[in-house]
């Protein structure tokens, strides 16, 4: 079962430079928090899908449809109740917060997916060595990176007891959803256990390495800047200047 979003391809954006990359996924989330305006964050959804097709990473989405698809759900249900306003639709519930409720769910969706297409096209190592070529500590980089190949790590090692447990006639899929979780409970410890125990295993590889040792360190691969990077580069500051500009002049 693999976890990680990472699509080995030869696309144009797997071949961008990861500060690239990087300088797009913040460029979207700066538009996507400056505006509320549910025209220019479908527009920029649009880019942002557009972007991703370039890199034949869109088939990620349906790996985290669930995740989009709950922030949607409470976005809508929690401001459709709590953001009021005078043209009442059914109860507390009014014309202006549903609205409101839909666009903040595409703003956070479309953050979601940014970053998703940033992770389905740049390995970990790459974005280490990005944020060491932007004077972030190669310590902290590592972290990051690290923190990056747990999460996947930790979901992998739970299906794997669960399966496990299943094999030996476990079962967790009768009952009500209160008897499920309650079900699952007990699968926290040894998979807790196991993820501890590879990362006493990992600290002690990174010792035995030297890890750490010096403040500098050489890295085996290398990143340089292309043509296509600093096209991206400046079309992508251009598109946050003009953002800013009209959110300032027009005060939308």
């Amino acid at each position: 079962m693999d976890m990680f979003l990472y699509l080995d391809k030869d696309t144009f954006l797997h071949r961008l430079d990861p500060r690239t990359k990087l300088a797009v996924l913040f460029g979207t989330f700066v538009i996507a928090l400056m505006y509320t305006y549910l025209s220019v964050l479908l527009a920029l959804g649009l880019v942002v899908l557009l972007y991703g097709y370039s890199g034949k990473v869109l088939s990620n989405l349906k790996r985290i449809r669930v995740v989009l698809f709950m922030v949607g759900l409470m976005s809508i249900v929690i401001w459709s109740f709590a953001r009021g306003g005078n043209t009442r639709l059914l109860g507390p519930i009014t014309k202006e917060g549903l609205i409101y409720g839909i666009t903040v769910a595409v703003k956070f969706n479309v953050m979601i997916i940014s970053g998703m297409i940033f992770l389905s096209s740049t390995t970990v190592e790459a974005i280490a060595l990005g944020l060491v070529k932007l004077k972030v500590p190669y310590r902290g980089a590592f972290a990051f990176s690290t923190a990056i190949r747990l999460v996947p790590t930790i979901v992998s090692t739970s299906y794997t007891i669960t399966q496990a447990q299943k094999s030996r006639g476990l079962d967790l899929d009768s009952g009500h959803i209160i008897q499920r979780i309650k079900k699952y409970l007990p699968l926290i410890i040894p998979t807790f256990v196991s993820v501890i125990r590879g990362t006493n295993v990992f600290s002690m590889a990174l010792e035995s390495k030297g890890f750490g040792y010096a403040d500098e360190r050489t890295f085996y691969m290398e990143l340089n800047f292309s043509k296509k990077d600093y096209i991206v580069l400046i079309i992508t500051l251009l598109v946050v200047l003009f953002a800013i500009l009209v959110k300032i002049k027009y005060k939308i």
